[in-house]
């Protein structure tokens, strides 16, 4: 295995994220597809996790203000549990202070919230839904 994460740099990349998300959110765990295209897309910094060429993982960031909002990250049904998420947010980490962020924040699925407090992220508030998806909202000072 090649794996790499990186900030993606075509528009093929970018569409293979987009495609990712589509099947894990929408087809998965039943998002309407009306909010998962919410149009901040092409404002943001997606970052993706190529094995060889293939996207097997992706997240995105998006500065507001001091605060980067890291959103839509996804694994690969096949890939899960192979520490793929964990390297994704190490590089998020890296670039979100290369993008001026002072903190990262986050909407959680509960069910993955232990893996952002290994990664350093402590929740805030009571979980709600989204998309009929319990979350709860966490979030990281950057060092």
């Amino acid at each position: 295995m090649t794996l790499s994460v990186v900030v993606a740099d075509s528009q093929d990349q970018i569409d293979a994220a987009i495609a990712l998300r589509m099947v894990v959110f929408v087809e998965e765990q039943r998002v309407p597809l009306a909010e998962e295209i919410d149009g901040l897309d092409d404002h943001a910094t997606h970052l993706v996790a190529l094995d060889t060429e293939e996207v097997v993982a992706t997240c995105r960031l998006l500065p507001d203000g001091m605060t980067i909002k890291l959103g839509r990250m996804v694994v690969a049904k096949e890939r899960r549990r192979e520490g793929i998420a964990s390297e994704m947010l190490r590089v998020a980490d890296q670039q979100s202070k290369l993008l001026g962020g002072k903190q990262i924040s986050l909407a959680a699925q509960t069910y993955a919230a232990a893996l952002y407090e290994q990664a350093g992220y402590v929740a805030s508030g009571e979980p709600f839904p989204d998309a009929g998806i319990e979350h709860i909202w966490m979030s990281k000072q950057l060092q």
